[in-house]
């Protein structure tokens, strides 16, 4: 069984380059770290979980690899596979770009923990927002399937319902991104209300437009 998305020695040149330089940066960071490393940090950059070297330096590189893997794997198993090549260059680009930030996210923590001054609050929220405002961008070019994008009853119900709620999601996305970039510069109080306030928004904005959209459409197909 052929894959959905072209995977070949070109479109894996980049994802694998980010493995192999995760795994060099690991055994690198195994090295030179202390026994105990800094593995999560709140909204102001403050260190608040710790684990041991071992785990900081190749559990994040076995996730990257999972991550890898899983995103080749999933257009094989979706009963709605054959739509994966009316949104190829989305799904190539959420690839590339969860590898990318993932491993960049690794790399700083890495490098802080062996002591280098990197403001990890800073450089962590600006890569997420900038994840997040990539999968904004190209959230409305998805086309219906079972793995990818805003998966409600209703927009796996209607092509219309689903393509209207991801233009919306869209831009949700976007401010959310937006939102996680300068939520480091703010009080950590307001920080923590701009990120969830804004989370449940995105959550319970698409559901909610969503469920509308399939109501609306519903009352008009039986008028």
């Amino acid at each position: 069984m052929s894959s959905p998305i072209k995977i070949n020695l070109k479109s894996e040149i980049f994802p694998l380059a980010l493995l192999l330089i995760s795994a060099i940066a690991s055994i690198y960071f195994y090295q030179h770290s202390p026994e105990i490393i800094v593995t999560h940090w709140n909204f102001q950059g403050q260190a608040d979980g710790f684990a041991s070297k071992g785990f900081g330096s190749f559990f994040f590189l076995g996730l990257i690899v999972f991550i890898y893997v899983l995103m080749i794997a999933v257009p094989y198993f979706d009963p709605k596979r054959d739509n994966y090549k009316d949104f190829e260059k989305p799904y190539q680009i959420f690839r590339y770009a969860f590898l990318l930030i993932l491993s960049a996210v690794y790399w700083a923590t890495g490098l802080y923990n062996i002591g280098y001054n990197i403001n990890i609050g800073v450089t962590v929220a600006f890569l997420i927002g900038i994840l997040m405002i990539i999968i904004g961008n190209y959230l409305g070019k998805l086309k219906k399937n079972w793995f990818v994008g805003i998966r409600t009853p209703w927009t796996l119900s209607s092509d219309n319902v689903w393509a209207k709620t991801h233009r919306m999601g869209g831009v949700l996305f976007i401010i959310f991104g937006l939102a996680i970039m300068i939520a480091p510069f703010l009080p950590q109080t307001l920080a923590m209300i701009l990120f969830i306030g804004w989370a449940i928004a995105l959550i319970a904005g698409t559901f909610g437009y969503s469920y509308w959209l399939y109501r609306e459409e519903k009352k008009s197909s039986n008028s």
